[in-house]
């Protein structure tokens, strides 16, 4: 198993080369997703890549859409390089582990966000506001305090090197329309919560997190990636103590990091200190293993 960092797979025309993942067209109904090591922090791609960090997100999404498969459909086609088209055996070592078939799907134009603690830019907001997206909260709440009932908090979808921008639910129903927004919402409300109790059971708490549909035959899909620490954060429940930043498995550490630089978010990125790129590495590895009970084999 290989360290990737970009892959340059002739077989297939390639369709996009996002922050981390790379996409390829198989054919008319399926697509190649290869999940990267590049690490990207504040929508820049870092100068150096995070040793399996694709091969990990891969392996936590596809441990997350399978547990999900209950509540809601997802994209997946073939998970084993072994059985891929013959076309890509050249490129077996790359792709083990960390790519999938999918099957098309056309995205929505916007993420849908969930948040179960008061963080990130949702405590910058509340802070200015007492609300996010649209949801007043109760005064008085401190940074990293929990919020119940968790909230939907949808934002629109940036194109590489741009920001996504919070919306209200009423804006979103206006992008998707009222049925497939009302229909999300719950989604990743119930997909929100069920994993958040199974990692509450493991002393990992889900603060916040993302997840992306599409629609597959008319028919909405979970797809992209599943409760990962790129689009989660995920705190030890034995350090939690609201009134400021958490300890987590994410890549906070990194972005607290580069918060402490002489940057201005925008590319190049510094160079991270092989300090940085060895914590950041572990944390990914430890919320493997937490909550799948399994270490990374690689």
């Amino acid at each position: 198993m290989k360290v990737v960092t970009k892959t340059e797979i002739t077989a297939y025309p390639l369709l996009s080369r996002g922050k981390v993942r790379d996409i390829y067209a198989v054919d008319d109904a399926t697509l190649l997703i290869v999940t990267t090591d590049r690490m990207s922090a504040f929508d820049v791609i870092m100068s150096r890549p995070i040793p399996y960090k694709g091969v990990i997100l891969n392996q936590i999404t596809l441990f997350w859409m399978d547990m999900f498969r209950d509540l809601v459909p997802n994209h997946i086609v073939e998970r084993d390089a072994d059985k891929f088209p013959a076309a890509l055996a050249p490129w077996r070592d790359e792709l083990e582990g960390r790519a999938v078939l999918v099957r098309r799907a056309k995205p929505l134009p916007i993420e849908c966000i969930v948040r179960g603690y008061l963080s990130g830019s949702g405590w910058k907001a509340y802070q200015q506001t007492g609300e996010v997206c649209g949801h007043r909260l109760p005064a008085g709440l401190r940074e990293s305090d929990k919020i119940s009932p968790a909230i939907f908090t949808p934002s629109t979808k940036a194109e590489l090197g741009q920001h996504d921008e919070n919306i209200s639910v009423e804006r979103a129903a206006e992008l998707v329309g009222a049925d497939v927004a009302r229909q999300i919402e719950q989604t990743t409300l119930a997909i929100y919560e069920k994993g958040r109790a199974y990692a509450a059971e493991r002393g990992i708490i889900v603060a916040d997190t993302k997840f992306e549909f599409g629609f597959v035959d008319g028919k909405i899909h979970l797809i992209d990636e599943v409760l990962t620490p790129d689009s989660s954060r995920f705190w030890a429940a034995d350090k939690y103590e609201p009134g400021h930043g958490q300890p987590s498995f994410d890549k906070q550490y990194l972005r607290d990091w580069l918060k402490r630089q002489p940057w201005n978010m925008q590319p190049p990125p510094p160079a991270l200190p092989d300090e940085v790129a060895d914590v950041t590495a572990g944390k990914y590895r430890d919320a493997y293993r937490i909550l799948t009970g399994s270490a990374l084999k690689i």
